[in-house]
């Protein structure tokens, strides 16, 4: 009976030992000896601002698509990789295809410049807590919508990384950018390419600092 117990508890101890390695910790996001999933572009609890160019079907089933789809297809320009100037980025927008697609078309038009800033760092977590992350591993980045501003010419997003294990969000930023470009789809894809112009001009630099990589 002793040696089962024994037994038990070092293999609980092991087990424990190997969620620990497993875990990734803030440092791990700029470290390219880390995989990095790109999980592509959250319009869950996105407003979209005093734009009425196409119906709250349209902008859900197209347009919600076609940005998340267009940062994917057009690698080239949107690459993950040289804005963060590290290796070892892939990309699965699974995750965010299904959470947009339960997206209630009533709450996505708003006529309230304030809910440009509705969400706070402490509702990400939440968001990230409804993901399908089954057997995904590493670090995982997500841009999560806030805001898509008409009169504003704006976005506001939230860059986030987290560990895909546990869920647990390593570390966010808020992030406004400019809109412009033509087409409902290239006018906001537009300002997720300038967050991560913005990401490698003056973020870089202090995130390494803060995350210690």
């Amino acid at each position: 009976m002793k040696q089962l117990t024994k037994q038990i508890v070092l293999s609980v101890l092991l087990l424990s030992s190997v969620i620990i390695v497993s875990a990734q910790k803030a440092a791990d996001i700029l470290n390219s000896s880390v995989p990095m999933v790109y999980l592509g572009v959250d319009f869950s609890e996105a407003r979209v601002i005093n734009d009425f160019s196409a119906t709250a079907y349209d902008i859900k089933n197209r347009h919600f698509q076609g940005i998340n789809q267009v940062v994917v297809n057009e690698s080239d320009k949107f690459n993950w990789q040289k804005y963060l100037e590290r290796s070892n980025i892939s990309s699965d927008i699974t995750v965010t295809q299904a959470v947009n697609n339960k997206i209630d078309e009533n709450k996505i038009s708003s006529t309230n410049t304030a809910d440009e800033s509705r969400l706070k760092e402490s509702d990400i977590q939440g968001i990230v807590n409804g993901y399908e992350l089954k057997d995904k591993t590493g670090v995982g980045l997500v841009v999560i919508m806030e805001a898509l501003n008409k009169s504003g010419e704006s976005a506001a997003m939230y860059i986030t990384f987290i560990d895909l294990a546990s869920k647990k969000v390593l570390y966010t930023e808020r992030m406004v950018e400019k809109a412009g470009g033509f087409g409902f789809r290239n006018y906001y894809a537009s300002t997720i390419y300038k967050a991560m112009q913005t990401i490698k001009k003056n973020k870089l630099k202090g995130w390494r600092s803060k995350f210690g990589s």
